[in-house]
């Protein structure tokens, strides 16, 4: 039966079918890295994206398509996560506004949208790159057009049902318009999401909306006042929990779960037919993270600072009383201090890197980098929290800088975002700050010192493949230098110190190593020992960093 118009409430079907369809894939697509590493979360990133979106659709399902989309847009905007997340909320944002003052639309009504949505998209990328998630989104919607052209009567369901085809077909073709791709022997894993995304709609148009797999775990224990807990008498200071997505394997759930037992308490492991609900109270979130990661891919983490919210709790209760935790009726911050003239929102991952970003005077550090981007709404809080005239933010991952950007465009305050796309790169720029200097002087010197910073990192091969023209089998240890795979070895300790010859320079004055979780104690003050051997001249420090999935995290300056 055809569709000949598109209503709000089949619009709201068709977003909610899209997005359990690509989170029921998401997997699929973080499989298809380019690189072999540990960070292969763009299945991820869009999924979170889309049910950020759909979630508030639930919430507001009206008779207006134009209603609706806006709604999607604006769930999306703040929930995007990671460039691929980013990029489909901008296309999202370009089709609400070409649909905003429609209550149906029709077969060219929708065309046009998917190609104001693709306009939208493009622009809020600084240099487009083809082969991407922006090339099916592009060359999918310019089918749509030209469809709407050649059939003037042609119906919603018909029109979709080329886009999904048009969309297929510029995924199979991303290997040819983007060579490492090609090498890596995958496709654009943002395009593969896009699909996703269309067949799911396309799917609802036809009368089928696609349901989620996942089987959501309630467990609801007593309310306690903040009161009736002291501080001290928390042990374990996170509340860690995620979703495991099983990888078709079965993974031994029993020897994870006495793994984690011995360093926290609470803890709940419920193992589902596909997937595996995690719950712990932990000191230790990153090793939980990391032997996790080893089961499935990871889905909804979320890790609070119980000790941190219970005194925030400490102080609402009293708020009547002492006025410190009052919140406006708009529901910012009312700050009780005058603002100071900067303040700053780092995101990073590890207790050690986010304690020497504290050390240099940041207010906010949000946990996030490698397989935890952020969203652009956990960024806009944080800066929101921040009680200071100028709030500056240090991505420190080249997969959260657009989501930064993004924060910055909704954000009311004065926000400046450092594009760094390290850790190293954002130390740097911290050093460089000037507390006396005005914000141009500050922006243009940490700017500066982003690009004097060299950055490279330890970590391992998730799979077989080859890449930058190097032969890499599973659990290969890789060097990665400014972002290409720069060694291949066996030994993370071994490859660190290789890495660090390649990239020093006579020059060269800091050294600095990063440990991630799995580095002990010994090995680390073996690594400080022979490189102050080898670079005596140099200052050498090598530091716990407590990241998860990278060995070695290296700065050479």
């Amino acid at each position: 039966m055809e569709t000949p118009i598109l209503d709000g409430k089949l619009f709201s079907m068709m977003f909610l079918s899209a997005a359990n369809h690509l989170y029921n894939n998401q997997d699929v697509v973080n499989q298809l890295n380019v690189f072999p590493v540990p960070d292969g979360d763009t299945g991820t990133n869009m999924s979170l994206t889309a049910m950020a979106a759909a979630a508030e659709i639930k919430r507001h399902i009206t008779a207006s398509v134009g209603e609706m989309a806006q709604t999607a847009a604006g769930a999306a905007l703040r929930g995007a996560r990671g460039n691929s997340g980013v990029i489909l909320s901008q296309i999202l944002r370009g089709m609400a506004k070409e649909l905003r003052d429609y209550d149906i639309c029709r077969a060219p009504e929708l065309a046009k949208a998917l190609d104001s949505g693709v306009k939208n998209a493009y622009k809020s990328v600084m240099k487009p790159t083809e082969g991407t998630i922006l090339t099916v989104a592009r060359e999918s919607a310019e089918f749509a057009v030209k469809l709407v052209k050649k059939q003037k009567d042609i119906s919603v369901d018909a029109l979709m049902e080329g886009v999904v085809e048009a969309a297929q077909k510029s995924l199979a073709k991303t290997p040819d318009k983007l060579p490492v791709l090609k090498q890596a022997g995958v496709v654009d894993s943002g395009g593969s999401g896009l699909v996703y995304l269309y067949e799911g709609m396309f799917s609802a148009i036809n009368g089928t909306v696609i349901e989620s797999t996942m089987r959501e775990v309630v467990q609801q224990s007593p309310a306690l006042n903040a009161g009736e807990i002291d501080t001290a008498s928390i042990k374990y200071g996170y509340c860690t929990e995620f979703i495991v997505l099983k990888n078709g394997a079965s993974p031994n759930v029993g020897a994870f779960t006495a793994s984690i037992k011995k360093i926290g308490d609470s803890m709940m492991v419920v193992d589902d037919e596909d997937i595996i609900k995690v719950h712990i109270h932990t000191n230790n979130p990153g090793i939980v993270i990391e032997k996790a990661i080893k089961l499935g891919a990871l889905s909804k983490i979320k890790i609070d600072n119980m000790r941190e919210e219970h005194e925030n709790m400490l102080m609402q209760e009293t708020a009547d009383e002492t006025n410190v935790s009052k919140i406006a009726m708009s529901g910012k911050p009312a700050f009780t201090e005058p603002p100071k003239k900067y303040g700053f929102v780092v995101i990073c991952a590890g207790v050690g890197i986010a304690q020497v970003f504290h050390d240099l005077g940041a207010d906010e550090v949000v946990e996030g980098g490698q397989t935890m981007n952020p969203s652009t709404d956990d960024i806009l809080s944080a800066a929101m929290r921040v009680n200071a005239e100028n709030v500056i933010v240090l991505p420190n991952n080249k997969n959260i800088i657009l989501a930064a950007n993004q924060a910055k465009e909704i954000c009311e305050k004065n926000m400046l975002v450092i594009e760094s796309k390290t850790v190293p790169q954002g130390i740097s720029a911290m050093y460089a700050f000037s507390e006396d200097g005005d914000i141009n002087e500050n922006e243009e010197n940490m700017k500066a010192a982003v690009s004097h910073v060299k950055s490279a990192s330890v970590t391992y091969a998730v799979r077989d493949t080859t890449a930058d023209g190097k032969d890499i089998k599973k659990d290969d240890i890789l060097g990665m230098s400014e972002g290409k795979i720069a060694l291949v070895g066996h030994n993370p300790k071994e490859v660190c110190l290789s890495l660090i010859a390649e990239n020093i320079e006579e020059n060269s004055e800091i050294i600095t190593v990063f440990c991630g979780m799995d580095v002990e104690d010994n090995i680390r003050e073996s690594l400080q020992n022979e490189l102050t051997t080898i670079y005596g001249g140099k200052e050498v420090m090598v530091l716990s960093g407590g990241q998860p999935l990278y060995y070695y995290i290296i700065s050479i300056e």
